[in-house]
């Protein structure tokens, strides 16, 4: 948690081991939820210097001070395409998108389009799992309090004990407890944020992902056995070859 990671280094790790992989003869398989590393590894990343340390730390005082909105307001006027994507809250991406501009002189939205992925050397098929929406924050709910009966509060201590790195910082649970650890309100008001913040993540995913055509979107609930969710995703991969 004390270590910075991204997804440059997320890409390069994954990289590797999807050469091991079909070295060995068989398919990656890559299962998660967060859309900007699953665009990275599937649609490549723009090589170019535009990290400067002294602008990011400019961008996030600022944001501190005037919020995200703010920045969010500016990036429209800068690169009103890259806007259209990012979310007014996304406060890391909103940071990213500016320190490229104002490194580079170029919006993020015109670099992203020099980029190369994994589209374009091998067949890629993507799959996503569909919810209803009351069932889907039902299980966020009870996950939640999972979380919390197995230690939650005890972890959150101890993280923040450390010198926390931004990634996680942004994690959610990190900022709640703070404020609980703070003074600011009781466990219970924590806990409701921490639902809330998860529902209201799990909501911009699937903003994300829907405005990408290239899915195939497969219905689950209770009633859906993951045996046959991975059925149907073998039949889909296999057997429309």
């Amino acid at each position: 948690p004390e270590k910075e990671y991204n997804v440059a280094r997320y890409r390069q790790d994954a990289m590797r081991k999807i050469k091991e992989i079909i070295k060995k003869g068989k398919t990656p398989l890559f299962v998660g939820g967060t859309g900007l590393y699953m665009s990275i590894l599937i649609d490549g990343i723009f090589k170019t210097k535009s990290k400067k340390p002294s602008i990011r730390k400019r961008l996030c005082k600022e944001t501190e001070c005037l919020g995200s909105e703010y920045l969010y307001r500016r990036l429209k006027k800068m690169d009103p395409d890259a806007a259209i994507k990012i979310h007014p809250h996304d406060t890391k991406r909103i940071i990213r998108a500016l320190e490229v501009f104002e490194t580079t002189g170029q919006p993020i939205s015109q670099l992203q389009k020099q980029r190369k992925g994994l589209i374009d050397k091998y067949e890629i098929k993507i799959f996503g799992l569909n919810m209803e929406r009351d069932k889907l924050n039902r299980r966020i709910d009870e996950r939640v309090d999972r979380m919390f009966a197995r230690g939650l509060l005890n972890e959150a201590k101890r993280l923040l004990k450390l010198s926390l790195s931004r990634t996680a910082t942004y994690a959610i649970g990190i900022k709640e407890l703070k404020g609980y650890l703070g003074g600011l309100y009781d466990l219970e008001e924590a806990k409701r944020l921490i639902k809330r913040n998860t529902r209201l993540y799990a909501k911009r995913q699937l903003t994300w992902f829907r405005k990408d055509k290239r899915i195939k979107w497969i219905n689950v609930g209770d009633e859906v056995e993951p045996k046959e969710v991975a059925k149907r995703i073998w039949k889909e991969l296999y057997w429309s070859q």
